[in-house]
């Protein structure tokens, strides 16, 4: 026996672990290593002393007991994280301890004393102390936190604790939540969430979502909410995922404010496309503009330029216009001013800029935002309707001069010489002169009655040969010039003929004004598919090809001076409207130094 009981000493001395054997009734310290020893805080003076004795201060605390009970019943004890109170260097120190009392028994089966086998598991106490601690910290942030917050076991997907404002979000009350498996409680959102939450529960990677579109039963109703949420795995004291943490923000109300904000703009976009405007935010603390490509189209760059590049493309003259605006906007808040600009190819164009002044927390202008248009078709148009002013002016008070002085030419002769044969002269010039202010008022009456949609049609069949020759036989009465009528003479048109007429007149009448050296001037009518076409050729010095473009425009002159030709610049304009009535078309072609043929086009049925 003896051998036997010195291995078992010797295994007991080297144990790492704490083990001590307490014999017979009084629970005398027969055995304890070094680590028990350590445990104590006690040298080896305590073997062979009671256990009471040689441990008082334990005295109040359950081992004694625990260690009596089994050396009577003979039933192991375990012991699990129970704290031990000891006076270790003077000092009273709690350390946690797993243990097994376990009854010893000689050979012939009698209990004889217990045998303890101890772990100190002080630290892991403490760190699941911790841990329990920062659970219970972090179920209170979970329940006063703004946002959703879920805490859902990663067992059994039981959810742990819910605060209001998930129920909130999620439309459900707390009894229907809490303690209950997320997909019962959830079940419309399993589909699409639960192969998420398994994969951050299994690989213990955070998933984050923005802007997540969702259906939910909220109060029993179907609604589509948008959210933000987080599934971020909890690990325990040991390492391992314990629970998964759900953050959820309702971010529904600011996803329909932003597309709104989204759809304002796109329409204000489309809108500042459709009306060819250029934007831009200028900066006047850096002096830095930034435009939109219209922008720089507008003045005639393709890309953005410093600001210095912009003034710089002002006109001269106009500078000032601008500097004056500016300083007037910092003042009302509002910038506005129209002026020329030179592009890099030296073409001159007109600008319209408006903006919004912006202040900086010192009440100071720190930035200008507004828009650019190109005006300088307006200020065409604008200049050609002041010059038609001046023109009509002009042109009607030619032939009221001429009635006056002949009347008063007339007045007088007639008091003198009744008879005279120069009263007869008088009368016509007069009346010629009558003739061409009716002419000139009718061209504006037709004008309106195009404005007004007022222009009617009375078509009719008619020989398109016969209306030529009967509507420019004032040509050939004047004997000026020859008109040469080539084409198809049998060739008959359904139109209104007046309004024909007045088209055909009006090219012929031009050829004469604008080819006054050419005595020939050709016409020639075709039939092409299932139109008819009317072309009055001549051969005098022909249009500049700028001026092409705007031939048919109201109150536009190739001569804008309005010095060498008479006229509004109205006729080609009535006639293309009466050609479009028809539904034909007109158009021209000219090379300058050889002359022009304009033409027009209508069904012939």
């Amino acid at each position: 026996m003896e051998p036997t009981e010195n291995i078992f000493r010797s295994i007991v001395e080297g144990s790492p672990f704490p083990v001590y054997m307490c014999m017979g009734e009084e629970k005398i310290i027969a055995i304890a290593n070094d680590a028990t020893l350590k445990a104590w805080g006690k040298d080896k003076s305590v073997i062979g002393k009671p256990f009471d004795e040689a441990l008082p201060e334990l005295q109040g605390q359950p081992f004694s007991t625990q260690i009596s009970n089994v050396y009577h019943t003979g039933e192991t004890y375990h012991g699990s994280n129970e704290p031990a109170e000891m006076l270790i260097d003077g000092k009273r120190q709690v350390n946690y301890y797993k243990f097994t009392f376990q009854a010893m028994r000689n050979s012939r089966g009698k209990i004889v004393g217990v045998i303890c086998f101890s772990t100190d598991v002080t630290e892991i106490e403490h760190a699941r102390q911790a841990m329990e601690e920062s659970r219970h910290t972090l179920y209170n942030m979970v329940k006063q936190a703004p946002v959703g917050i879920c805490i859902i076991n990663s067992d059994t997907m039981i959810v742990e604790v819910v605060n209001d404002s998930y129920l909130e979000l999620v439309g459900k009350k707390r009894v229907e939540l809490e303690n209950r498996h997320i997909w019962e409680a959830i079940p419309e959102a399993a589909e699409a969430y639960e192969p998420v939450m398994e994969n951050a529960i299994r690989t213990g990677k955070s998933v984050i979502a923005k802007e997540h579109r969702l259906l939910l039963i909220r109060n029993g109703i179907p609604e589509t909410v948008f959210v933000d949420f987080v599934y971020e795995p909890v690990t325990g004291f040991d390492g391992e995922i314990s629970a998964l943490m759900v953050i959820a923000i309702d971010i529904t109300e600011k996803v329909m404010a932003r597309r709104k904000i989204e759809e304002a703009e796109e329409r204000a976009r489309l809108a500042i496309e459709a009306a060819e405007m250029g934007t831009f935010d200028y900066d006047l603390q850096t002096d830095i503009v930034v435009t939109s490509p219209r922008f720089n189209a507008i003045f005639g760059f393709e890309d953005g330029v410093a600001h210095d590049t912009l003034v710089d493309s002002l006109h001269p003259a106009d500078r000032e216009i601008r500097d004056a605006a500016h300083r007037s906007a910092f003042e009302t808040g509002n910038l506005f001013y129209e002026a020329r600009i030179i592009w890099p190819d030296s073409s001159e164009h007109w600008v319209r800029v408006q903006g919004k002044v912006y202040y900086g927390s010192i009440s100071k202008p720190s930035r200008i935002l507004g828009t650019l248009l190109d005006i300088t078709e307006f200020k065409r148009l604008q200049q050609q309707k002041d010059d038609f002013i001046s023109v009509a002016s002009h042109e009607l008070k030619t032939p009221m001069t001429s009635i006056k002085a002949s009347m008063q030419l007339l007045d007088r002769l007639i008091k003198v010489d009744p008879t005279s044969d120069k009263i007869p002269q008088f009368i016509d010039r007069g009346n010629n002169s009558l003739n061409k202010m009716l002419q000139l008022v009718d061209s504006l009456l037709n004008v309106s009655k195009i404005n007004a949609g007022q222009l009617a049609l009375s078509k009719t069949y008619f020989p398109a040969a016969n209306m030529i020759n009967d509507c420019c036989d004032h040509i050939r009465l004047a004997g000026t010039h020859n008109l040469i009528l080539t084409g198809d003479t049998e060739l008959e048109l359904f139109a209104d003929r007046n309004r024909i007429e007045q088209v055909v007149v009006n090219f012929v009448n031009n050829a004469v004004k604008y080819a006054p050296e050419n005595k020939d001037i050709m016409i020639n009518i075709s039939k092409e598919n299932d139109m008819a076409k009317i072309s009055v050729q001549d051969f005098g010095r022909g249009i500049p090809t700028d001026k092409i473009p705007h031939l048919f425009e109201r109150y536009y002159r190739v001569d804008a001076s309005g010095v060498q030709y008479s006229g509004l610049g109205l006729g080609l304009y009535i006639s293309a409207e009466i050609i479009n009535r028809h539904g034909g078309k007109m158009g021209v072609e000219s090379e300058e130094g050889k002359g022009s043929t304009f033409w027009f086009t209508i069904p012939l049925n």
